[in-house]
């Protein structure tokens, strides 16, 4: 069985939900964005999804636009949350279209990567 890392925030808070719609996200899929030692890309950040963003995406090699019905994805619009790797959101930050993100249901391990000034300058709160 995967054992999740404690479900804390980078706020040091209890970690809220990203998302529970459709598609549900999250690395387990219960719409946190929880991690374990198996999350290698680290789906940490919680993010608003924007045109913007998923145009870049999809230009760096990551689709999140298209749905994928074999694998029980709808596909992302904007204004849908999703739990992004945190390497993504940082390289989209050093490119000028990182999208906003809840702190509140962004994972600590998410700090890992990604500085916490960095992820408050692009706060929704």
């Amino acid at each position: 069985m995967i054992e999740k890392d404690p479900p804390v925030n980078v706020l040091g808070s209890p970690l809220t939900a990203c998302s529970t719609g459709d598609p549900v996200t999250g690395f387990f899929r219960d719409g946190h964005c929880n991690t374990c030692t198996q999350d290698q890309g680290s789906h940490t950040v919680c993010a608003l999804m924007t045109a913007e963003f998923l145009a870049y995406s999809k230009y760096v090699g990551n689709d999140l636009s298209t749905p994928r019905p074999e694998y029980g994805f709808a596909g992302l619009k904007p204004g849908d949350q999703w739990c992004l790797c945190a390497a993504r959101f940082l390289q989209a930050h050093d490119e000028g279209c990182a999208p906003q993100v809840r702190l509140s249901a962004t994972h600590a391990r998410a700090l890992d990567i990604v500085p916490l000034h960095v992820l408050k300058e692009h706060s929704d709160t």
